[in-house]
């Protein structure tokens, strides 16, 4: 029988993001590849620690413990397969049901986000992060000696949201880099009944609305968006979400404050921002994933050459 994965929420994910696997992927990084695999192959039944996704994942996945798949999460990485045994190890170990995996022994994993449908991407390889938003998905450099998440929230998937080139497109930040503040609040004005255009992450947001809509009484969402912007220029950004039908729980407009310490007080499971900046910020007090989209970033991926993704059938 033919397994589908359009009606879940699916969560690609690599073992870097997910477990803690840095003393491993230094010996990768000094040039010895072959021992990075003899390592790994010994510690096949040591369990690797939790990572800096390793909450989000873990709470995400309890959507499924009353028999409904509503969430996948699937292992998409440039270890070697030999490796990968240990990666399901650990998963199993942690109580993690992790069933599918690619593993590509060093080639660039981001063309299989395609056939899998996936929802996000989380990787702690940042030019496999610049290649799958190129190719239209939700991606994001996982910091990964961020500060670990709360455990306070335990039937609570906490995830918080910068704006601009995040949620939104970077329309807006393009005027204020190029014109200054002044120019960006008269633009945001004269557009406040304008829609946004979206931006990388909406389609993220939309899977978590549907999952948030399923109705689960022991889990629940909460998101929250974290934005620079402040009156006046916050009403263009409520205008968009209420237009895309999606209600975010709390909304900090926070007019250019740093967002570290309003995160920290939020505890997210996950902090996305364009700007490495704020994100390094972000991870001093929460788990942080740099998307390196829009103006800000010396890379952009040009929204004009994005190959669209299929949309997923609901």
């Amino acid at each position: 029988m033919t397994t589908a994965l359009d009606d879940k929420l699916v969560v690609a994910i690599s073992s870097r993001a997910l477990f803690d696997l840095e003393e491993e992927n230094r010996l990768f990084e000094s040039g010895d590849p072959e021992g990075y695999m003899r390592v790994q192959l010994q510690r096949l039944d040591t369990p690797a620690r939790p990572g800096i996704a390793h909450a989000m994942v873990r709470k995400l996945l309890r959507f499924n413990e009353d028999g409904v798949e509503r969430v996948e999460v699937v292992i998409l990485s440039r270890n070697d397969p030999v490796s990968g045994m240990r990666i399901f190890n650990s998963g199993a170990a942690q109580a993690l049901r992790l069933e599918r995996g690619v593993f590509t022994q060093g080639r660039a994993p981001f063309g299989y986000l395609r056939p899998l449908r996936a929802d996000i991407f989380l990787s702690a390889n940042a030019d496999d992060v610049r290649e799958a938003l190129a190719a239209g998905f939700p991606a994001a450099h996982v910091m990964v000696d961020a500060a670990p998440a709360s455990d306070r929230y335990p039937d609570e998937v906490r995830i918080a949201f910068d704006g601009d080139a995040v949620l939104f497109s970077d329309q807006a930040e393009q005027v204020f880099q190029k014109k200054g503040l002044a120019a960006f609040q008269r633009h945001e004005q004269r557009k406040a009944d304008e829609p946004l255009p979206d931006g990388p992450f909406k389609p993220f947001l939309v899977a978590l609305h549907r999952l948030q809509q399923a109705g689960v009484p022991h889990m629940r969402i909460r998101t929250a968006l974290v934005t620079a912007r402040g009156a006046p220029a916050h009403r263009r950004a409520i205008q968009t979400l209420m237009r895309w039908n999606i209600r975010v729980d709390e909304a900090m407009f926070l007019g250019g404050l740093p967002k570290g310490e309003f995160l920290r007080e939020f505890e997210p499971d996950f902090f996305f921002d364009d700007q490495s900046g704020h994100i390094a910020h972000a991870a001093r007090h929460v788990p942080a994933g740099h998307v390196p989209e829009g103006v800000t970033n010396a890379t952009p991926a040009a929204e004009t050459s994005r190959r669209r993704r299929p949309s997923k059938r609901r």
